[in-house]
């Protein structure tokens, strides 16, 4: 049988089967007059034990030695292979988990689902910039704080959350879209005044709860993400409120 028929047989793909002669586990067949390779039924049954064993997660470099002998290792492989299914499905589960999760939460799915509903607040009360770049700048937060860090982060943004805050960060946040070169020095120093007035207490409460946490990296990052999306009044307000706060803590 050529090739072809071989495939159809033994319910695999031609490309399958160059793929096993390329690692070794099945034989070159000899060829006809014309060039074609030539299989016969032995090579069929080989195909269909390497199916059997790839169905079983055996990967292709580890089945010479259960296919050419009666190795005595079949009960270690059958144990490590139950092993691994059995973490497979265990996240399998803990991903259908927080599909659910998702799925009741009103905000989009690659947020991080900690911090999904804290981020439902301001949504439709910024401008779709802004919203944006918030969700940007959580994403990026999330993943620089990582798994320990996480508690501290979403404790900073339940205070965010809070009704009486919410009306200010939404006041300031549409004051801080506006900025531009037009802005003068008097608004431009009020608004400063208001923001840090406002975000005070809440950053102070985050550095105070997760003083362990090393976000120097993130300086870099966040520098780089703002002048990439912002006008230079924009980052220059950022770079004061920055300074102002840093300079509020260590005070």
């Amino acid at each position: 049988m050529n090739s072809s028929e071989l495939a159809r047989r033994a319910g695999v793909t031609v490309r399958a089967l160059r793929h096993y002669h390329q690692v070794g586990v099945l034989d070159e067949p000899p060829r006809t007059s014309n060039g074609y390779r030539q299989y016969d039924v032995h090579h069929l049954i080989r195909v269909l034990r390497i199916r059997r064993l790839a169905a079983l997660g055996v990967a292709l470099d580890e089945m010479p030695r259960f296919l050419d002998e009666a190795s005595p290792e079949a009960p270690e492989l059958l144990d490590r292979l139950d092993a691994e299914l059995a973490a497979q499905i265990e996240r399998l589960t803990a991903q259908r988990a927080l599909i659910a999760k998702l799925r009741n939460l009103p905000t989009a799915p690659d947020l991080p689902p900690e911090l999904a509903a804290y981020m439902s607040t301001l949504a439709g009360h910024l401008s779709p910039e802004l919203e944006q770049m918030d969700r940007d700048q959580t994403v990026l937060l999330a993943h620089l704080v990582g798994e320990e860090g996480m508690p501290h982060l979403v404790g900073f943004y339940e205070q965010l959350s809070d009704p009486v805050l919410v009306p200010q960060i939404i006041e300031i946040t549409a004051e801080f879209h506006e900025l531009g070169e037009e802005t003068n020095e008097r608004a431009f120093d009020s608004f400063i005044e208001r923001f840090v007035a406002t975000f005070a207490q809440v950053v102070g409460s985050l550095r105070a709860d997760a003083p362990e946490l090393d976000l120097t990296d993130a300086v870099g990052l966040f520098d780089e993400y703002s002048e990439s999306m912002l006008n230079p009044t924009q980052v220059r307000a950022l770079t004061i409120v920055s300074e102002r706060l840093d300079a509020g803590q260590t005070a």
